[in-house]
Formats: C-alpha cells, sequence, structure tokens
C-alpha cells in the first residue's frame, strides 16, 4: 500500500540554551519556588510540526499507534515499522493540541505534532486528517526520554536538571555527556511538596497523576 507523507516544520516554544527547544509536550522541569517554567537540553528533538499531504496509507489514522515513521529534517513519512527507513513507533496518539489533550507516556522521545487537513486539500481528495499529536520512540537507541537520558518532552523520576538562572531549570543528562553537568536528580513523585523527603533540594513540576518532582543534589 501507499506511504503517507508528511512536510514537517519544528515547532518551538521552549527555548534551548543556544538553539530552539521544543516542548510541545507539559514543561520539562520547573522549580516549584517561584514557579518559572524549565526546559529540555535536548528538547529540539523532543516535538515537530507536520502537515500530511496523502492521507491515505497503512492505517485508518495516520500515524496511529504502532506505526513507524521515517526520520527528516523538513518531512516525515509513515512507513512499514520493518523497512529500513523506520526510525521511531507511534506510542500514543491523540486529536486536538498537547494543551488540551492527555501527556504523552513518559519514556516518549518525542512529539510529532499533525497539522489538520480536510479531505479537499490533499491532492487526492480521498481522505482527512484531524489536528492531533504523536508520542514517538525511537526504535533504536539512543532514547533521550528515558529516566536520566537528558531529553524527552517530560521530566520524570530519574532525570536529571540544572539551574539556568531566574529560578528556571533545564534537562540534562545525568551521566554528564550533556552541554551541562547535572545538579539535582528528581528521585521521587508525590502529590504535593508536604510528601517530598527531607533530602529534597528543589521541587520540579513533572505534570500527570503525581504532578510534583522531589529533587536531590547529586
Amino acid at each position: 500500500m501507499r506511504g503517507r507523507s508528511a512536510a514537517g516544520v519544528v515547532c518551538a516554544l521552549l527555548v534551548l540554551l543556544s538553539a530552539l527547544l521544543t516542548g510541545c509536550q507539559s514543561p520539562s522541569g520547573t522549580a516549584e519556588e517561584d514557579g518559572r517554567l524549565g526546559e529540555s537540553e535536548s528538547g529540539s528533538r523532543s516535538a515537530r510540526e507536520v502537515t500530511p499531504t496523502q492521507p491515505v496509507g497503512y492505517g485508518a489514522v495516520f500515524l496511529g499507534v504502532d506505526e513507524c515513521s521515517s526520520f527528516g529534517t523538513t518531512s516525515f513519512t509513515e512507513v512499514p515499522c520493518g523497512g529500513e527507513r523506520a526510525a521511531a513507533r507511534v506510542v500514543a496518539r491523540h486529536d486536538g493540541t498537547v494543551g488540551d489533550g492527555p501527556l504523552c507516556p513518559g519514556t516518549t522521545d518525542f512529539v510529532l505534532h499533525i497539522s489538520e487537513q480536510s479531505r479537499t486539500s490533499d491532492e487526492d481528495g480521498d481522505g482527512a486528517i484531524p489536528q492531533g499529536y504523536a508520542c514517538m520512540r525511537n526504535l533504536t537507541p539512543p532514547h533521550p526520554g528515558d529516566p536520566g537520558g537528558g531529553g524527552g518532552p517530560r521530566t520524570i523520576v530519574g532525570d536529571c536538571v540544572y539551574s539556568s538562572g531566574d529560578g528556571q531549570v533545564r534537562e540534562t543528562a545525568c551521566d554528564g555527556t550533556g552541554r551541562r553537568e547535572p545538579q539535582y536528580k528528581v528521585a521521587k513523585a508525590v502529590d504535593g511538596r508536604a510528601e517530598c523527603p527531607l533530602s529534597t533540594a528543589l521541587y520540579v513540576q513533572l505534570g500527570g497523576e503525581k504532578p510534583v518532582g522531589c529533587a536531590r543534589p547529586v
């Protein structure tokens, strides 16, 4: 069956150290002392916006759950997961915008934001795609969304952060391979600050069912 291509442009919502950091999921790490937004060091790989141009192909939904995409700097194509071009798999797929929809799974490596396309706007007139987003997991390492990986659209237990000034924190690799050395590690996720252990030095906003991360110095 025919594949489907998607012309993509990078969706920039958060600022990286020296480039645009795209954080189109929940905030990657917010220091709760002043509630300012934190960011992920590898966020430029964590979110992209794509505009479908040929919505027919491997399934009823463009980039549905368990379908795979190739990687590209300006376009993404839905491809067979067993093919040599396959680079990432959809682990969750939601309609609407990220801000209004469910969070991606914690170990998501990056997010594809899919622009709406009507049935009459594609070249064949044989399909329509609503606005939505796909939570993607690389088929092979590296996995920046893993705990301590230094990236992904969410900050989770096991991730490390550093202070970037003005109350902001940014995620970085726990093994020291990132641009900045880690200063804190999220050791626990809880409902509220009062549940954090006494060793907690920083509170990080995580989102999800347990929205407060208790971070300790490393």
